[in-house]
């Protein structure tokens, strides 16, 4: 099976973190009832995405547009997971069509399966991928909660970069300049790692500190 390795590295950090893994380790499902499309999310008049983003903003105590980018923040993160760990593997690559994608709450936030998948190998591939299956998200977010699509772009380009530092190392910069837009530029290269060139909004959170990888840690911070 080509993604057999990731299965597997995806099962041992699921038990490494009691469980709590926002992606199925399977990647596939037969949804039940406790299942929703992500594509409902979208869906005029946005009522299910509305009440995520207010639900992720009292949560925090954050305003609504902050609450939208911390909420697309975990669920982007977890979107990307896995095709950011199959990179670093071996370059088979996980993705999911947007229609074929659904998701339900759980202790990670929100948990992410598919009833299909397909693998690729190629980078142009993964941004096809990411322009179907995340792009309809990031509009709508953006358009109904106010918040602008690079900070969100941001979270989704450090999505990749985190896992290929804290689970599979890999190189995180090449693989974002060779998808190109919309996440190339959105990290820069430190001494110690990177940092995002746009802010996730947490640090706006009453008595936030910073995140390690913040933009506001250096003297530039563009929305």
């Amino acid at each position: 099976m080509p993604l057999a390795e990731l299965t597997g590295v995806l099962e041992r950090v699921a038990a490494e973190r009691g469980g709590v893994l926002g992606v199925e380790p399977g990647l596939v499902i037969d949804p039940d009832a406790s299942w929703t499309p992500l594509s409902e999310l979208t869906r005029a008049p946005y009522t299910l995405l509305d009440g995520l983003v207010e639900q992720t903003a009292g949560r925090y105590g954050a305003p609504r547009h902050v609450g939208a980018a911390l909420l697309w923040k975990a669920l982007g993160y977890w979107l990307t997971f896995p095709m950011a760990v199959g990179w670093a593997l071996n370059r088979q690559v996980p993705v999911m069509r947007f229609e074929d994608i659904y998701f339900k709450p759980s202790d990670a936030g929100v948990t992410i399966a598919a009833t299909s998948v397909s693998v690729v190998d190629s980078a142009a591939a993964i941004g096809a991928a990411l322009l179907q299956a995340h792009e309809p998200l990031v509009n709508a977010i953006s358009v109904q909660a106010r918040v602008g699509r690079r900070t969100l772009w941001g979270s989704t380009a450090e999505a990749f970069a985190h896992p290929m530092t804290a689970v599979v190392q890999g190189d995180y910069m090449g693989l974002l300049r060779a998808i190109g837009r919309p996440v190339d530029g959105l990290l820069e290269q430190t001494a110690d790692g990177y940092r995002r060139r746009t802010c996730c909004l947490w640090v706006t959170l009453p008595e936030a500190e910073p995140c390690a990888t913040c933009c506001v840690l250096r003297e530039a911070c563009a929305a």
